[in-house]
């Protein structure tokens, strides 16, 4: 079986096709404006690694999961083992040192109709967290406009 051949594709002086009309091609929504975990918002659309979201109309929320946690530190501990052998009874007192320690995360929600996207943001401490709710609200305010 023979199949016919396309008689441009064997002339050697041949021009190719132009490639498709740019009308054909979606329109670039523009930069990011903000950058809220992995999600990327610019002035119309809320780039996810799960789709693009419209921002006009879309509603956020905000979540926090975060908590204090005290420790003893590890140069603490070191150096009650290392003191025990010189001083004993002394060298126990550093472990009473405690350090707090904050973590958890932030989760920020955004929906629009069907759509609907997750991000889960970690934090180490309350700027972070005040730092996220600032973000959340600005892209409030866009998606109003």
């Amino acid at each position: 079986m023979t199949f016919p051949q396309d008689p441009a594709a064997s002339d050697p002086w041949s021009v190719p096709a132009p490639p498709p009309p740019v009308a054909d091609l979606p329109a670039v929504p523009g930069p990011v404006i903000v950058q809220i975990g992995d999600m990327g918002v610019t002035s119309t659309v809320v780039h996810t690694p799960a789709g693009d979201i419209p921002l006009a109309g879309s509603t956020w929320t905000v979540h926090d999961y975060w908590h204090n946690e005290t420790k003893i530190p590890k140069w603490a501990i070191v150096a009650a083992i290392a003191g025990f052998c010189v001083l004993t009874v002394f060298s126990l007192l550093f472990l009473l040192v405690k350090v707090t320690v904050s973590q958890g995360t932030v989760q920020v929600t955004v929906t629009n109709g069907t759509r609907q996207y997750v991000a889960r943001i970690p934090v180490t401490d309350q700027t972070q967290v005040t730092y996220v709710h600032q973000q959340v609200n600005y892209v409030r305010s866009l998606a109003a406009l």
